[in-house]
C-alpha cells in the first residue's frame, strides 16, 4: 500500500520587494498561482521508525537537507508518529528554477502523510508546520492563487486566472537568490501594479493580466545571468501574450491563449533548449 500526492509548481504573476526587514529578510508582495507542471510524491509506510528518501529523474539530497525529509520529520514529531515512511520523489519540476520545486514537494509530503497516517489535520495546521521549513511552503500546502505578503507567508486568496497555456523555459545558467536579494534596492525600483493585476484576474481580463506581468528581480538577475534576459526577449519577439521571469529565476514563462501558437513556440524553443515545458494554469486550491 502506498499513497501518491501531486506537487504542482508555482509561478509569480507579479513579484514586488518592498523593503529590507530588521531580521535580514525582505517584505514582499506578490501574486502566485499554480501550474500543471508537477512532481509526484509516492509515500510508502514503513514499520521501522525512519524516513527514507528516494529520487527518480533528478539529483536531490537524500537526508535532512531535503525539504521533503524535513516535512516528514516535523510532522512525525508534532503528531508523535512512531512508524516510518519511504518518500519517493518523481522529479519533473526543474531544480533551482524559481518554481518552488522543493517547497511544493514538502507541502505534498505534509498533505500526503496527513492522509496516510490519518492525522486529521487541516490545511491551516499543515501550513503552520510548513512555515518552519520555508516561506513558500504554506502557499504550496494550499495551492490556488494568492497575494503573498510579509516573507511570503501572509496569504490572501483570490480568484484563479484563466486556464491558458503556460510556456516555461529554464536556461542552464543558475542564479543565487541570496545574491539577488543582496543587490536589490527597493527604494529605487518601479513597483508592479499588484492591485491592477488582482482586478484583472477578478474580471477575467486576460489582456490586462498579460500587461501587468512584472518582476522587480529581473534587472538584477539579468545582470548576473544574461541568458535569462535573452530568453525573455526571444519569447516576447515570438508573439507570446505576456512574458515574465518567475521568482528569482532563472525560469522565464509566457502566457499564451491560442493552442497553435503555444505549441509552435514550444517546438521553436525545444530546438535550442532542453528544459522547456508547455502546461496549463491550474489556480485552484487543494482539498483535504
Amino acid at each position: 500500500m502506498y499513497l501518491t500526492e501531486k506537487a504542482p509548481a508555482k509561478i509569480n504573476l507579479t513579484l514586488d520587494v518592498l523593503r529590507k526587514r530588521k531580521d535580514g529578510y525582505h517584505d514582499v508582495e506578490m501574486i502566485m498561482t499554480t501550474v500543471d507542471l508537477a512532481d509526484r510524491i509516492h509515500l510508502h509506510p514503513l514499520e521501522k521508525d525512519e524516513i527514507v528518501i528516494e529520487v527518480e529523474n533528478g539529483i536531490l539530497p537524500l537526508d535532512k537537507n531535503n525539504l521533503a525529509y524535513q516535512a516528514a520529520s516535523l510532522l512525525k514529531k508534532r503528531c508523535k508518529v512512531t512508524t516510518g515512511v519511504k518518500i519517493v520523489i518523481d522529479k519533473i519540476i526543474p531544480v533551482s528554477a524559481g518554481l518552488a520545486g522543493g517547497s511544493t514537494d514538502a507541502a505534498a509530503v505534509l498533505r500526503g502523510l496527513n492522509k496516510l497516517w490519518r492525522l486529521g489535520l487541516s490545511l491551516d495546521d499543515l501550513a503552520e508546520i510548513g512555515l518552519r521549513i520555508g516561506s513558500d511552503v504554506p502557499f504550496c500546502v494550499y495551492g490556488g492563487t494568492a497575494i503573498a505578503r510579509g516573507r511570503g507567508e501572509d496569504l490572501t486568496f483570490i480568484d484563479a486566472p484563466p486556464k491558458v497555456w503556460v510556456l516555461l523555459a529554464k536556461p542552464p545558467q543558475g542564479v543565487s537568490t541570496k545574491e539577488i536579494y543582496k543587490r536589490l534596492k527597493p527604494g529605487e525600483m518601479a513597483h508592479p501594479d499588484t492591485a491592477g493585476m488582482v482586478e484583472a484576474i477578478r474580471t477575467k481580463d486576460y489582456r490586462g493580466i498579460c500587461e501587468r506581468l512584472e518582476n522587480v528581480m529581473e534587472p538584477v538577475t539579468f545582470s548576473l545571468a544574461p541568458d535569462v534576459a535573452r530568453i525573455k526577449k526571444r519569447l516576447e519577439s515570438s508573439g507570446a501574450d505576456g512574458t515574465v521571469m518567475s521568482g528569482s529565476g532563472p525560469t522565464v514563462f509566457s502566457l499564451i491563449a491560442n493552442d497553435q501558437k503555444a505549441h509552435r513556440l514550444y517546438n521553436t524553443l525545444r530546438g535550442f533548449m532542453d528544459q522547456v515545458y508547455l502546461v496549463r494554469l491550474i489556480g485552484e486550491r487543494h482539498q483535504i
